[in-house]
């Protein structure tokens, strides 16, 4: 019976509930684009390391776990390779330089791109598997992986040739490097990446006047480790401080979440998702009670011929929870349709579980917004509404 009343006045008020449909909607875009921007944004500082193969990340000591702040000279690395239960060691390196590159087939200029340049040794870890080319095999090759936002961005793929522009000194030098694989996205600090052989990089990199000529001991930022038992993860962290000096290991987790900027940055974006959130429960509830009362007469009429609160409450919650649903349908419907135009240099991105999350509160603010109205209905008197109490 509540839910036959219920579509009845659906159906008899359809401007009505699609008004307050589309502002369910609205709503739900506002969380839904928040959400994929605190996503989008938080995989656009950590995404390298996040996807990082290997168990641990080692520092320079007393650092707090800054990349840039970091220095782990070669000699050391030696030092981490020798200690009993590491599997493996590779040295990372982070620099940022621009793409510079001529026309396009069409004739259409493309446009610098700033990147993060990673050093990596081929076959170690830190080197990303490609998902199509090829991995990097000559340390001393000119040759890169690009993540696909460098791909996206600039229509680069295996076999391109592309130029790198740098600061050495005071003077701009160029680098030409072909691109040998295309790996999936590997986002650092908010830029797309490229991946280069590690002493490629070293002549690449930024340098000041001091830094030419040769260096008695080469350096990387971190160093990625990868350990014959997983599983040991912190038995290993603790033994490689106490053998080698003046480091510092931690898990890939705690290393992302380390990165400059990235936990306030999500504490930020979620509050906005948050507040979204009561603005819509407050909003909801208020179209929802204005509308009961305005029907206070047909309450007191159902009352009066002895329909129980069992079933009125059930058709307004019925209602409810239908323009709740096609609200949320329609805002999910015209976000993936937004998105979808969003150009590559947005960094919004979604997943399926965040998406869940945020469908699924957005599910629960219409019901909750209009348990204040279903109150007030229960607690309607007949005679009040009809007038007849004098």
């Amino acid at each position: 019976m509540g839910a036959y009343l219920a579509f009845k006045e659906l159906w008899r008020n359809k401007g009505r509930f699609l008004l307050v449909s589309m502002v369910i909607a609205l709503i739900t875009m506002l969380v839904l684009f928040v959400a994929g921007l605190a996503e989008g944004l938080g995989l656009g500082n950590i995404e390298y390391l996040s996807k990082l193969n290997a168990d641990l990340l080692v520092y320079q000591k007393d650092t707090e776990l800054s990349i840039a702040a970091s220095r782990i000279g070669l000699s050391r690395l030696n030092d981490i390779r020798r200690v009993e239960g590491v599997k493996a060691v590779g040295p990372l390196a982070f620099h940022r330089v621009t793409i510079v590159s001529g026309p396009t087939m069409l004739g259409i200029a493309r446009r610098p791109l700033d990147v993060t340049m990673i050093r990596v040794e081929p076959g170690q870890p830190g080197e990303p598997p490609v998902v199509s080319g090829e991995q990097l095999k000559n340390t001393r090759g000119k040759d890169a992986i690009i993540d696909r936002n460098v791909a996206l961005r600039t229509g680069y793929g295996v076999g391109d040739v592309f130029t790198v522009k740098v600061i050495q000194g005071t003077k701009e030098q160029f680098y030409p490097l072909k691109v040998v694989g295309v790996t999936d996205g590997r986002q650092y600090s908010i830029q797309p990446s490229i991946i280069v052989p590690y002493l490629t990089g070293e002549e690449i990199r930024p340098k000041s006047e001091v830094e030419f000529g040769p260096r008695a001991d080469l350096d990387c930022n971190v160093v990625a480790v990868q350990l014959v038992n997983p599983a040991e993860r912190n038995f290993m962290k603790e033994r490689l401080e106490s053998l080698v000096s003046g480091i510092e290991a931690v898990d890939i987790p705690t290393a992302y979440q380390a990165t400059p900027g990235y936990a306030a940055q999500q504490g930020t974006l979620n509050t906005q998702r948050y507040f979204a959130l009561l603005i819509g429960v407050l909003v909801l509830g208020g179209f929802f009670q204005i509308q009961t009362l305005q029907k206070v007469p047909q309450i007191g009429v159902l009352k009066a011929i002895g329909v129980s609160n069992l079933t009125i409450a059930s058709a307004a919650m019925f209602q409810i929870v239908m323009v709740t649903c096609l609200g949320v349908f329609l805002g999910g419907a015209l976000t993936l349709m937004l998105s979808l135009a969003l150009p590559p240099v947005v960094p919004i991105s979604f997943t399926g579980s965040q998406v869940g999350l945020a469908l699924g509160s957005l599910l629960v603010i219409g019901p909750l917004g209009g348990l204040v109205s279903v109150r007030y209905s229960l607690r309607v008197e007949p005679l009040v509404a009809l007038g007849l109490n004098q």
